[in-house]
């Protein structure tokens, strides 16, 4: 049997697995009894958290005029976009229409915040609209600051320039996996690492790393390519032990890793790199460059006040606590997703942690009590390491190893039912979520 009918095959096991695990996640206990109130609800962003947020409160909640506000009629499926990345998938398969996740009894509002104002508890959209509100969250997600790398535009991406982009959206990453299959199959160098900004999936750039070097092997052509991981920090990722496992891997594997490398620009001309460095910057030749900008709140959120006003101050993640998830400053607004200013967190698996503590301490205050509910700082990241395999690596804000499946799942273990994880169920799992029933 073939690597390729063995991954079908365990796929296709694996598939009965998630469907029932799907069914005991959606089914579940049963709902709490619906709090009766005509407060005035708004959601900024219909992604993970937006979405999950406004059906979990349309049911909690009796008589709640909630509001959704976003501009984009599309949402993304983004823990998919690595797969699209690597050829696995195609870009509508990380794709779907943002109304369709929504709830009926809801008021979406197809803008963008323009200026948004929490001492007067109100939001303007790009429209022209005021929104007043009793209560915010906010799920704007973050933006991808482009510009902040110096010659470097949008439309190079593709395989003429041999640049790959696969933050930016569906179809470019589907345009990025072009780039690494002829870099995979003609060969030369491949630069790859991430911003020294915090980020979403943080693990991503080291999946895509880890996955053009399993298939150039796959191709025969690993001899002719080079791969070099330039990482942000001094370390492959940020909690230790799964630093050692990625750096021991990369060993493993001829991959060459440099640290406290940050992307400052690129020269398509001359197809060069530059980086900086402790001991100031470096140029380096390429024929195959990842290119990951750095990661802020969109300007509006950073604008607005809500900001750290000590911490992150070059990125605008908003102040909240980070186990209640409450803003310090405005009792009155949440923040769910990327956006939060906690040390941990950016990720969709973080998501479906944060909806149960935010509609604990939201519902409890309309009900006259006191919220319980905290948030520990879990992420989860199906960290690949090849077609086929993955790590499922679970943490929380201590840098502890949190794994779901203990004694089943090892956690730092290169595992077929991981990837699978990754490749069938989390998908599953995530619209589970989007509908309130994660």
């Amino acid at each position: 049997m073939t690597r390729l009918d063995q991954l079908t095959a365990s796929r296709r096991g694996f598939l009965g697995m998630a469907a029932a695990g799907g069914a005991a996640m959606t089914v579940g206990a049963g709902r709490a009894e619906a709090t009766r109130t005509n407060a005035r609800i708004l959601i900024m962003g219909a992604g993970a958290g937006g979405a999950a947020m406004a059906n979990r409160l349309s049911e909690r909640l009796d008589g709640a005029q909630i509001t959704v506000l976003d501009g984009r009629a599309e949402h993304w499926y983004q823990p998919g976009f690595t797969l699209v990345a690597a050829g696995l998938r195609k870009a509508n398969y990380a794709v779907s229409s943002t109304e369709q996740w929504l709830p009926r009894n809801i008021t979406y509002i197809n803008e963008y915040a323009a200026e948004l104002d929490p001492d007067a508890n109100r939001v303007t959209t790009t429209g022209g609209q005021r929104i007043e509100y009793d209560y915010l969250i906010v799920a704007t997600g973050l933006v991808l600051d482009w510009d902040a790398i110096e010659g470097f535009d949008l439309s190079m991406v593709g395989p003429e320039n041999g640049i790959s982009a696969h933050y930016a959206s569906p179809e470019l990453a589907e345009t990025s996996w072009h780039a690494m299959d002829k870099f995979t199959s003609e060969g030369g160098v491949g630069l790859f690492g991430r911003p020294a900004t915090e980020m979403k999936c943080a693990g991503a750039p080291v999946k895509l790393c880890f996955l053009a070097e399993d298939i150039a092997t796959t191709k025969g052509n690993r001899a002719k390519c080079e791969f070099i991981y330039n990482a942000q920090a001094q370390n492959l990722f940020g909690v230790p032990v799964i630093h050692h496992r990625v750096r021991q891997i990369m060993d493993e594997r001829d991959i060459t890793y440099r640290y406290q490398h940050v992307l400052k620009g690129i020269d398509l001309g001359a197809k060069t790199a530059t980086y900086t460095t402790p001991e100031g910057d470096v140029t380096d030749r390429w024929d195959f460059i990842n290119v990951i900008p750095p990661q802020r709140a969109p300007q509006v959120i950073r604008e607005s006040g809500l900001a750290w006003a000590d911490r992150w101050t070059d990125q605008g993640w908003i102040e909240v606590d980070a186990q209640t998830l409450r803003h310090a400053r405005f009792p009155n607004v949440f923040g769910i997703g990327d956006i939060n200013g906690v040390p941990k967190g950016k990720t969709a698996a973080s998501v479906k942690f944060h909806v149960p503590v935010i509609e604990d301490h939201l519902v409890a205050e309309i009900a006259g009590r006191e919220g319980t509910a905290r948030y520990d700082g879990y992420t989860s990241c199906p960290l690949i390491t090849r077609i086929g395999r993955a790590m499922l690596v679970e943490f929380d804000y201590h840098d502890n190893l949190t794994p779901s499946f203990p004694g089943l799942i090892a956690p730092l273990e290169e595992l077929w039912i991981s990837w699978l994880m990754k490749e069938v169920a989390l998908k599953a799992t995530y619209n589970a979520m989007l509908r309130g029933r994660a």
